[in-house]
Order: structure tokens, then C-alpha cells, then sequence
């Protein structure tokens, strides 16, 4: 059964999905989870409480990727290119694991300010 959370950010709200990695179901039972945005390019990430190594970790992303950064603890929310990318390619800070993709149009997150409220709810 497919789990889908929805994602608020500032005054952006969207739906996302998450697969089926054990990563994601540990993010699923953490839920609801709140925090402030960290902008690192076009990337949101924050911490989380949950504690994962690498699992399939990717060092390149597609865009509206869900990823959970393990070095930081952090949730990631692509919608561009970061600091670290080279062209056009999606790259996090270091390797992340894949936990889910936003439906939709991810860029709509550029409108999210730093520091603004994010909460991730089960739907």
C-alpha cells in the first residue's frame, strides 16, 4: 500500500510518496515530524529524529527526490541544482538515501525561505 505524506513548507503544501526502503518506513513511524528549513542551494533539508546508515545511497538525484541525508540526520527535499552540482545534475552534499518523491511540481519549493516552519503529516 502506497504511503503518502504531505509536505508544508512556508506557504507551499504538497503531497509526496514514500517507497518502500527501510529508511522510509522509519521516517514513516516518526511521523508527524516538525522543524525549520535549512535552503542549501535548491535543496530544503532539516533534521530528523531518525538514525540511519547508507542504504543505496545516491550521490546524484532527480528533481522532487526525497532523500535522507545520514550524516546529518536530515530530511532533503530536491527541487534544483545545489552548490555541488555540476550542469544540470542534482547533487546533495554527500551520498543520500532515496525515500520518496513529491507529486507534483517540486520547484514550487523555491518559494520557501530559510528558517521557515515545515511539517511532515501521514495522509
Amino acid at each position: 500500500m502506497p504511503r503518502t505524506i504531505r509536505i508544508a513548507a512556508g506557504n507551499v503544501t504538497m503531497d509526496a510518496t514514500l517507497n518502500d526502503t527501510a529508511t522510509a518506513s522509519e521516517i514513516w513511524d516518526a511521523l508527524p515530524i516538525s522543524a525549520r528549513a535549512s535552503i542549501w542551494g535548491d535543496e530544503i533539508y532539516f533534521a530528523i529524529p531518525v538514525h540511519r546508515d547508507e542504504e543505496n545511497a545516491k550521490a546524484t538525484v532527480g528533481l522532487g527526490d526525497l532523500g535522507y541525508w545520514p550524516p546529518g540526520n536530515a530530511f532533503c527535499i530536491f527541487y534544483g541544482p545545489t552548490p555541488m552540482s555540476r550542469g544540470d545534475e542534482i547533487r546533495p552534499a554527500s551520498p543520500v538515501n532515496i525515500v520518496g518523491k513529491i507529486v507534483g511540481d517540486a520547484t514550487l519549493f523555491k518559494q520557501v525561505a530559510s528558517s521557515s516552519k515545515v511539517t511532515i503529516t501521514p495522509v
